[in-house]
């Protein structure tokens, strides 16, 4: 398993659900006890109820560890279970007569949960089937008329509850793709932005060097030596971007932004924690952390960062000289990638800068 697996309270400790459920085999154990039936059919009563009730609890743990979502093609092995649980629940009906139809509910969870949406299907509306023709057709069945009323609400659940689970994984999965998105449109705007200017910058100091280079050889070279300096610091700007666009994570930026403080001797005080924010939040967030980073180092003469992060909200605020009004290139780039997050975003110079980024 994973670390992350590993640290998941519902992949540690969900398979103690699987286990409180057992407590309505009671019936077909009850069942059992009363049969009549002949002793090796209630010993392969007893056999199956108990193998059950295993491979139950196996396959559901195994469901929550193999890192399948809720609707995916399982493992192979969990199709053997799958097979085993309606075996054992077939060689106890001569020994439970129609209480072998309370296996049927964990049956159904099992494929809800466990295997493809086409069979969670399959087994809720045989499982309906066959409880219906029981009740209309066996002897006596009007008796199991409340297992049919269980069978018949576990479907729903299962249906409403796993239909709930799978549209969460969408939505998740559609918020990363734009984050991810929103990242690389934020690269190509920095990189644009940056390449743009120096190219332009260049273009003009080459076609003055050109001028120059026989009326003014001197001054042609000051102009050759800026061009290289401006090439080299384009360079070096679009690697930091790309570094920035590597670490844009959120925790990834709250590591580098508090050794980047550090080192020039500005405590970093964090609350908070960055998994509260969805994907797309925690990417913005993280850009931002790195350009108000940038701005404490360069401008604010701070000794104390405080980072706070809560659900739907990101704040950075330093103890500096504050800005004193004025909005420079880095808070406008703020402002620009909290709009286009859909993030309200605000500023405040009172004790230093207060900057706060609102979902």
């Amino acid at each position: 398993m994973t670390t992350h697996a590993a640290t998941n309270p519902w992949e540690r400790f969900g398979w103690m659900m699987a286990v409180v459920w057992l407590v309505f085999l009671v019936y077909p154990v009850m069942a059992l006890l009363r049969s009549d039936a002949a002793p090796h059919w209630i010993s392969i009563g007893w056999f199956a109820i108990v193998a059950f009730a295993v491979l139950y609890v196996v396959g559901f743990i195994r469901g929550m560890s193999d890192g399948t979502a809720v609707g995916d093609a399982p493992r192979s092995g969990q199709w053997v279970i799958f097979s085993a649980l309606i075996v054992c629940a077939l060689v106890s009906v001569p020994a439970e007569g129609g209480s072998a139809l309370s296996f049927l509910p964990f049956i159904m969870s099992f494929a809800s949960y466990g295997l493809t949406r086409l069979w969670h299907w399959i087994t809720t509306i045989a499982s309906l089937a066959v409880t219906t023709a029981t009740v209309l057709l066996a002897p006596n069945g009007r008796s199991y008329a409340s297992v049919l009323a269980i069978i018949a609400m576990v479907g729903v659940v299962n249906t409403v509850s796993t239909w709930l689970i799978i549209r969460s994984a969408q939505a998740e999965a559609l918020g990363r793709e734009l984050a991810t998105s929103e990242g690389r449109e934020a690269v190509a705007r920095d990189v644009h932005d940056l390449i743009g200017h120096s190219l332009t910058v260049v273009r003009l100091k080459a076609q003055l060097a050109r001028r120059l280079i026989d009326s003014d050889p001197d001054r042609a070279k000051a102009e050759l030596e800026a061009i290289e300096e401006l090439t080299a610091e384009a360079i070096a700007g679009v690697r930091s971007t790309v570094a920035g666009a590597r670490i844009a994570a959120l925790a990834d930026q709250l590591a580098a932004s508090r050794e980047a403080l550090r080192a020039a001797d500005i405590e970093v005080r964090v609350s908070g924690e960055p998994d509260v924010l969805s994907p797309s939040q925690a990417l913005t967030s993280g850009w931002i952390l790195r350009e108000a980073t940038t701005n404490v180092l360069r401008h604010a003469r701070a000794s104390v960062v405080n980072v706070r992060i809560a659900p739907g909200r990101f704040e950075v605020h330093d103890d500096g000289v504050g800005s004193g009004g004025r909005e420079g290139n880095g808070v406008r780039g703020m402002r620009e990638r909290a709009a286009a997050a859909g993030a309200a975003f605000a500023v405040r110079s009172d004790a230093g800068t207060h900057v706060e980024v609102t979902w």
